[in-house]
């Protein structure tokens, strides 16, 4: 898997990088054909924001997230792309 971070409004740090690169890792346990990923993290005043497109094999999966923190917001993403990658692997299962 291919992964690409960056950052709007925000140095990305080397511990910022490591914690998105160990969330969105796990998530090649649930699908074995994720090809690349996209993050972008950025800072609109109070709110620290997440999103992220995640090319699949039949599908781009497409999540946000806002927090006031931003390892919070990292967190929800990468829920919300667990959940997603869940549905689509069983969409393609039960087809």
């Amino acid at each position: 898997m291919q992964l690409t971070i960056s950052g709007h409004h925000l140095d990305l740090t080397d511990a910022l990088n490591d914690y998105v690169t160990t969330k969105l890792t796990k998530l090649g346990k649930h699908h074995d054909r994720i090809t690349n990923t996209h993050v972008i993290l950025s800072v609109d005043k109070l709110q620290q924001k997440a999103e992220a497109t995640l090319h699949v094999s039949g599908a781009d999966l497409f999540a946000e997230a806002a927090s006031e923190d931003m390892y919070a917001a990292i967190d929800g993403l990468a829920s919300k792309l667990d959940r997603q990658l869940i549905k689509h692997k069983e969409k393609h299962r039960n087809h």
